[in-house]
């Protein structure tokens, strides 16, 4: 079919804004604040087979993977089982998922009897069960000690709400008011990416619809080989390190051998380190993702991503390594830790190549602090928060203060909210001077927040990597600042790690503060 390029273009804008919809659906309407104030969640739409059409200006680590949820799904979901007003719920890794926090809710977009698209709703929520309040239990050996797995089952019909799935839900985890409010936040953001999809095959017509989606996925495909066969045939290593990998405290390694080859690169990944026994490891879509957004960087394109940019791109994971490491392994901060550091990686391994393209290392860890509280009826309020760090200096400029980096685009919860909320107060929070590299151009600083506990006793969660390998600078720039975490109690310090669960006394100071950016190109000589 031969289409105007003014009406792909049309559709193109109209399924990114249908998505970007659904995410503003999601934040006004969801029960926790990770979600309605930090904004935790990602929407995509995804063509009749799962192709990726469309997404939201998201998280990059959520969307990249939805490329994969769908085609997963559509595996052990026949296609032909699905009916109009059909939403289905799930958590596993197995089918192109995340970490099992980040729950997906779909729907699937009739037309004329037909299905023509996918909405797709994912959202972290702040508890789905497991042995720690938050569902983040470092030392988890297997996913069953992390949380609740959630196969494909259908959250609602035609008829409504499927209550019993509902009730099964909400009775597995500690907090199930903010647990039935983000999901029917969900649900409703895939109604709302259903109403304009199908609106847009109405003025289009869904013929022109279906090939315009079909054209999409040939466009980006069509830029990433231009994009790459601009880069320098070769083969190209990097590596960097997580702080610990729980044998004997050894960091655990992250290997890259990338070879380039006209219009395509192949992302071998395979001689990263075995599974850890703690909660990095992390699923091969979340590999994948990173990639693609690493790949995408490296074309120096601000091109459209979707599933057609991908196949250029051979990424190569190893079963057993702790970015393959099967379905029972935990993998609960591997989702924004792990990931990063790939990342890193692929940096390092072309920063001599395109250093013009690429920044110094950055805070790449979320900075997790957990707080859980207990409620006297048996439930328990949550507070999930990331925290800001210095982004890398890059060639033209220095990094940031106080962000997130690459992966990530969440925000922290505005003190008002924290103190309001929970029994919480926040003492400090400040910018962490001097902790980005010095260089040409200086990494950014990172952030400091100190909290005070207000309640008689509160669960904490610590996930933070950089604690130990700093960010590293980039064409002679130093090192930023590790990240540090501190807890203060009656006066006397208490040893805390980065990854950790324990539970808090009042009057308990807990400070975190943020590792800073690496600088780029060496300090000029006075």
């Amino acid at each position: 079919m031969k289409l105007d390029p003014f009406v792909v273009e049309v559709i193109r804008h109209g399924l990114s804004a249908a998505a970007e919809e659904m995410s503003l659906v999601m934040t006004r309407s969801a029960r926790s604040p990770l979600l309605r104030e930090a904004g935790d969640l990602s929407s995509a739409i995804t063509d009749g087979r799962g192709g990726l059409v469309g997404q939201g200006r998201d998280i990059p680590i959520h969307l990249g993977a939805m490329a994969y949820t769908i085609p997963e799904l559509l595996k052990v979901v026949p296609v032909e089982t699905l009916n109009d007003g059909d939403v289905l719920i799930y958590n596993v890794g197995a089918l192109g998922g995340n970490h099992l926090n980040d729950v997906k809710v779909v729907r699937p977009v009739f037309v004329d009897g037909e299905i023509v698209a996918f909405a797709v709703s994912l959202a972290h929520w702040p508890d789905i069960g497991g042995t720690w309040p938050g569902s983040y239990f470092a030392k988890a050996i297997d996913t069953f000690q992390e949380a609740m797995r959630i196969p494909p089952v259908l959250i609602a019909t035609s008829s409504g709400v499927n209550t019993p799935i509902v009730q099964l839900l909400k009775a597995n985890v500690r907090d199930p008011q903010s647990c039935e409010g983000d999901l029917l936040a969900q649900i409703a953001a895939t109604k709302a990416g259903e109403k304009r999809i199908v609106e847009l095959c109405r003025e289009h017509g869904k013929a022109v619809f279906t090939a315009t989606q079909s054209r999409l996925h040939d466009l980006s495909e069509i830029e990433m080989r231009e994009a790459l066969r601009d880069l320098p045939d070769g083969v190209y290593e990097g590596e960097d390190y997580l702080d610990d990998g729980s044998v004997n405290n050894a960091p655990a390694r992250i290997h890259v051998k990338i070879t380039i080859r006209g219009d395509e690169a192949t992302f071998d990944l395979s001689g990263s380190c075995d599974r850890v026994s703690n909660f990095c490891n992390t699923t091969p879509f979340m590999a994948r993702s990173a990639v693609a957004y690493a790949a995408r960087i490296m074309s120096g394109r601000d091109m459209h991503q979707n599933a057609g940019a991908l196949r250029p791109l051979t990424i190569i994971t190893r079963p057993g390594s702790i970015l393959e490491p099967g379905w029972m392994a935990s993998v609960a901060a591997g989702n924004h830790e792990t990931s990063m550091r790939i990342v890193d990686a692929i940096f390092r391994a072309m920063q001599d190549t395109i250093p013009e393209r690429l920044s110094a290392g950055g805070a790449t860890t979320a900075g997790v602090l957990f707080f859980a509280e207990p409620r006297q009826n048996g439930s328990w309020k949550m507070l999930y928060e990331v925290h800001g760090g210095g982004e890398g200096a890059r060639h033209d400029r220095a990094g940031m203060s106080a962000t997130r980096v690459h992966l990530s685009n969440t925000s922290n919860t505005p003190v008002e909210v924290i103190e309001a909320s929970y029994a919480i107060r926040l003492e400090q929070q400040a910018i962490r001077r001097q902790s980005g590299g010095a260089g040409a151009h200086r990494g950014g600083d990172g952030s400091v927040r100190t909290y005070r506990i207000l309640a008689p006793s509160m669960h904490l969660t610590t996930c933070i990597e950089r604690m130990v390998i700093a960010p590293f600078g980039m064409q002679g720039g130093e090192s930023g600042k590790a990240c540090r975490i501190s807890l203060v109690r009656q006066g006397a310090n208490v040893a805390i790690d980065g990854k950790s669960n324990l539970v808090l006394q009042q009057d308990d100071l807990v400070t975190i503060e943020m590792c800073g950016g690496g600088g780029y190109g060496a300090v000029a000589a006075e």
